[in-house]
């Protein structure tokens, strides 16, 4: 049986060994954050930190990963208290559909780690590459990821609660985008 660590909690997946790590992580344990997009390698969205480095979870047969630590989304943060990466892509606004999101954050993760704070954009453009976006350009990506490994990131004050903030109203009419 293989023993795998996922964002710090140890696990025994019972798939067989040849089972690719994507569907351990989607349809063993629940972890969602990881995509399922080219299944080739090509795209990123199925990016998870191996041992601290960006891995395509698509590519990863189960028994690869024996006695790995594994990292996702689901790891770096939580809804009321962001990671630096999470708070980052969302003060740039850097997410569209989200589809391709949470590989770019654990690249952008993997370049916090590995970093001591000075990157130029090249690097990160780099750290970056293989990623595939096919809602925009990367112009907010990149600014994001380079913020998070700059530390210019306001993790405090950004929340992805949805609720209302303040004391404004929100109106929502029918058929409206919001």
């Amino acid at each position: 049986m293989v023993r795998l660590t996922v964002n710090g909690t140890e696990h025994e997946p019972r798939s067989a060994p040849l089972t690719t790590l994507l569907d351990v992580l989607r349809e063993e344990l629940m972890i969602t954050s990881p995509k399922a997009g080219c299944q080739q390698g090509g795209c990123g969205a199925c990016t998870v930190l191996v041992d601290g480095e960006p891995r395509r979870a698509c590519l990863i047969p189960l028994a690869a990963v024996e006695g790995a630590a594994i990292a996702t989304v689901e790891g770096l943060g939580e809804a009321a208290e962001l990671s630096g990466v999470q708070a980052a892509f969302h003060e740039h606004y850097a997410a569209q559909c989200g589809f391709c999101t949470s590989g770019f954050m654990m690249a952008a993760q993997a370049l916090v780690e590995r970093g001591d704070g000075d990157v130029e954009r090249e690097e990160v453009i780099e750290a970056l590459s293989g990623h595939l976006c096919r809602c925009t350009g990367y112009v907010k990506i990149v600014d994001a990821a380079t913020a998070a490994v700059r530390g210019d990131t306001s993790p405090a004050h950004a929340s992805a609660d949805t609720d209302p903030q303040g004391d404004d109203a929100v109106t929502l009419l029918p058929g409206s985008p919001a």
